[in-house]
């Protein structure tokens, strides 16, 4: 006899959605975060939003609609005004017997039902969605009903024939910062929110001869949106450096600044960086969202192997554990994920970072301040004056850095730090050339990992697809694991803007440094015998990774070869991979 169920996770649960560690660790974030499980779930991404969603419907008998494929009509957008909706983050979807269906996100909220009879004056019946779906539906249908589009507030400057030129900067100044209502003030606003719904890690506001360009860094990936007339550029840069305290007149000098903002429900900081160019300032506004750091260190896309050694590397009381990639490659990520996991009452951390870009409760962070000689070097001889367990150095830039950080390392603490290599095995070398003796990096440095970012298939618009034997002969796929894997891409959604992706994971290279490679590293052996003895022991190169997730259905060949080309040393561990997955598969005993 079935046991009664307690709530909906047990639905998940019983259906495999989700297991019993995540739901604890879940049920943890809920109560340390107040927030509810349902979301929890969802924010640690173990389950979908539509599975918890469902589950939360069937439990408590309620409908549960897929906004995906409900077409709402504008009369019954009409039926609720934009601000009510907003406020309660529900939409109508159905008018039908003189009954209004509402979407809410929670079914325990009567009290917006109750406040919906009253001031629509008809019956009210709910359903369930998720949050983040009402809300994009939100933007969707009420911006084509009475929302304010950039084409209306253009316009807006086209009727009034204001000039805002270069030269007339400083003299619409005051207007601008007062009037919250002028054109410009909304234009850039609409574009701060803009970006937020698409998800955009940058906003990109380029001056040319005869144009401004506009573009969004999406999944990282620039994207061009409308642009404004040329003569708005001073207009538009004057208001962006006044929410960022930068001095509006200085035009020939580089300036940096920060703003604070509310989109939505979302707190946001935006980084600000201004740039003087041939045709005007160039900025870019690099959009900090608090969520991105919540992450834990299972949603980083490690595989088994990667993930154990990762977590055990963290818990080592003392040696240097480096990130190697690109700008832009997901290291700070990373590096958060390790701090989070080792934030506990017991333990002392302290960062030092160029710049801050995200706060992280329980934890001492430390800016750089070149202006006053606060660097690098500096705040770690002063923070090892503090005793802590824990020191995050945000970049490895300088011999004067690395020295420090060894020695920080070889006094008993553990230290987490990032280079700028090709690889994971190029770090030992880069170290040697800033000037840091081959011995001292043999002896310190435990583990290296190197990251890229792909951007991940569309689940919404995910569809398998067969591969050309010419294209899996180049990416090194035989044709039996090529019969078992599954290929797929995605055809192109609103929910993703048409591209075929949305969201990125990481692909990695980790390697430890164990007894054989730290003899080879004494002895001052090349980046290729390292990286050879590396993959040897189980390391699995960045392109390798790359492959493992595309025969998941994870990502594109495209993507990887993207962010990761295919060396000869990749033979050996496309072998492990290979194996692995067939494995995995059941086809090995």
């Amino acid at each position: 006899m079935d046991q009664p169920m307690r709530d909906f996770t047990d639905l998940l649960l019983r259906r495999g959605v989700v297991g019993l560690d995540q739901l604890s660790e879940a049920s943890n974030m809920a109560r340390d975060t107040d927030i509810n499980v349902a979301d929890a779930l969802i924010k640690l991404g173990y389950a979908d939003p539509e599975d918890v969603y469902r589950a939360l419907a069937e439990f408590h008998k309620m409908d549960y609609v897929n906004l995906s494929e409900h077409k709402i009509t504008e009369e019954v957008i009409q039926l609720v005004p934009e601000s009510v909706a907003r406020e309660n983050s529900i939409i109508p979807y159905k008018d039908e017997d003189d009954t209004i269906h509402v979407l809410l996100a929670d079914p325990f909220d009567l009290e917006t039902t109750e406040k919906l009879r009253f001031i629509l004056n008809r019956r009210i019946e709910t359903a369930l969605a998720p949050r983040t779906a009402i809300m994009e539906a939100i933007n969707r249908y009420y911006g084509q009903v009475e929302g304010e589009s950039a084409d209306s507030i253009l316009q807006e400057f086209t009727d009034t024939q204001i000039d805002f030129t270069e030269t007339a900067e400083d003299s619409v100044t005051s207007d601008l910062a007062d009037d919250s209502s002028a054109p410009v003030v909304r234009l850039v606003h609409m574009m701060i929110q803009e970006a937020v719904q698409l998800r955009a890690s940058d906003i990109h506001v380029e001056p040319f001869e005869d144009r401004v360009r506009i573009r969004y860094r999406i999944d990282g990936v620039l994207v061009e949106r409308d642009s404004p007339p040329r003569r708005l550029l001073g207009a538009i840069q004057s208001r962006i450096k006044i929410l960022a305290n930068m001095d509006i007149a200085e035009r020939r000098r580089p300036q940096d600044g920060r703003i604070k903002i509310t989109v939505g429900e979302k707190e946001l900081d935006l980084r600000v960086s201004v740039i003087p160019t041939n045709h005007g300032q160039s900025t870019v506004m690099r959009l900090l969202d608090k969520d991105n750091i919540k992450v834990g260190i299972r949603q980083l896309g490690l595989s088994e192997r990667d993930f154990k050694i990762f977590t055990n590397t963290i818990k080592r009381p003392n040696g240097i554990m480096l990130v190697t990639g690109p700008t832009g490659s997901g290291k700070t990520t990373t590096l958060y994920a390790a701090l989070n996991a080792m934030n506990r009452p017991d333990r002392k951390i302290i960062t030092a970072e160029d710049p801050v870009e995200y706060y992280l409760p329980g934890i001492n962070q430390v800016e750089v301040r070149h202006n006053i000689g606060l660097d690098f070097g500096r705040i770690i001889r002063a923070m090892l004056r503090q005793a802590p367990n824990i020191i995050l150095v945000g970049e490895m830039r300088d011999t004067e850095t690395a020295s420090m950080g060894i020695q920080a390392s070889l006094t008993g603490h553990l230290v987490f730090s990032t280079l700028h290599t090709n690889d994971a095995p190029s770090a030992v070398t880069r170290m040697v050339d800033m000037g840091v003796p081959g011995y001292l990096v043999a002896s310190s440095v435990v583990a290296v990992m190197g990251q890229r970012l792909v951007r991940t298939i569309c689940k919404r618009c995910k569809t398998p697809v067969k591969l050309s034997p010419a294209i899996l002969q180049d990416a090194g796929i035989p044709p039996e694991v090529a019969e078992k894997a599954q290929f797929a891409k995605g055809k192109g959604c609103g929910y993703c803007q048409k591209s075929g992706y949305r969201g990125r994971m990481g692909i990695y290279e980790f390697m430890v440094v164990t007894a054989k490679i730290r003899e080879m590293m004494f002895q001052g052996k090349s980046t290729i015998q390292i990286a050879e003895q590396a993959i040897k022991e189980g390391m699995t190169t960045l392109y390798c990774d790359g492959i493992r997730k595309v025969l998941r259905g994870y990502t594109t060949l495209e993507e990887v070869y993207r962010a990761a080309k295919r060396t000869e040393q990749d033979q050996k561990a496309m072998e492990i991979v290979l194996a692995e997955f067939m494995e995995n598969k059941g086809l090995v005993s």
